[in-house]
């Protein structure tokens, strides 16, 4: 069925769509985090998130999956695990729309520095990796500006099991893949699935101007790492006053509603 969506565009709307407004306008940074469920990429951008705060920067948090007008009906529907790849890929974008336009343009067009824990290239590789026609899923995220800076922590699928089933008792249905009937058993589930979703990231590493990062260094090697490219990003951006920043400049707690992942 994603196909068949992809296909109903004529040639020439494929053509013309634009892939990414263009993100020089905004006098802020937009710094996205990618990779497989399991990467780490959270933590980093949490520890980056802190390292920003005590800096004294405006700066924002914002989570795939948080928006409040999306996330009830999302989170309903895997709790009945009645969700299709579609209609995923469909209720993400919605999420990331909603986002953009309440929490994240105006912090943008105000100079802040907006920190998003993923962005559209999930759904190049998780949607993709369900199934989604590629070309359908560029053109549904074409409103989507494309990250200053897009940073991808790459570990291998066997790591990231590991890591979650170190942290909590089961795997989630869908971020194992199980609506795709890869495995019965979860855990194999997850490392069919989620190889399948590194894969896209590998392709997407050119396209999306992906900044790779080795997942499986020390938490504090991975984070020197990423603040050097985030001082690069920053010295590109404009200098902020007081009146900029407002009281309310630095916002970093988690998003009530976020699940961080799949």
């Amino acid at each position: 069925m994603p196909g068949l969506v992809a296909k109903t565009q004529s040639p020439a709307a494929a053509a013309t769509a634009p892939v990414y407004p263009a993100s020089a306008r905004y006098r802020g940074r937009l710094i996205a985090v990618e990779g497989i469920d399991g990467s780490g990429k959270s933590t980093q951008l949490r520890l980056l998130l802190r390292w920003l705060q005590a800096a004294g920067l405006p700066v924002h948090l914002t989570a795939w999956n948080s928006s409040p007008v999306v996330h009830e009906a999302t989170r309903r529907a895997k709790r009945e695990r009645s969700l299709q790849p579609l209609t995923f890929s469909l209720m993400h974008a919605a999420d990331l729309a909603d986002r953009l336009e309440r929490e994240i343009l105006p912090r943008l067009r105000a100079g802040h520095i907006v920190l998003a824990d993923r962005w559209a290239a999930t759904a190049f590789a998780r949607d993709a990796a369900r199934g989604c026609d590629p070309e359908w899923l560029r053109r549904l995220y074409a409103f989507a500006p494309r990250p200053h800076l897009a940073v991808y922590f790459r570990v291998p699928p066997d790591v990231a099991v590991a890591r979650i089933q170190g942290g909590r008792a089961e795997l989630r249905y869908y971020e194992a893949g199980m609506d795709l009937g890869l495995s019965p058993e979860p855990a194999e589930s997850f490392r069919i699935f989620q190889r399948r979703v590194a894969e896209h990231y590998e392709s997407l590493a050119a396209p999306e101007r992906l900044r790779t990062i080795d997942g499986l260094g020390p938490v504090a090697v991975q984070q020197e790492a990423f603040r050097h490219l985030v001082r690069r990003t920053l010295r590109r951006r404009e200098p902020l006053t007081a009146t900029d920043a407002g009281p309310e400049a630095s916002t970093g707690a988690e998003p009530a509603t976020g699940e961080w992942d799949e």
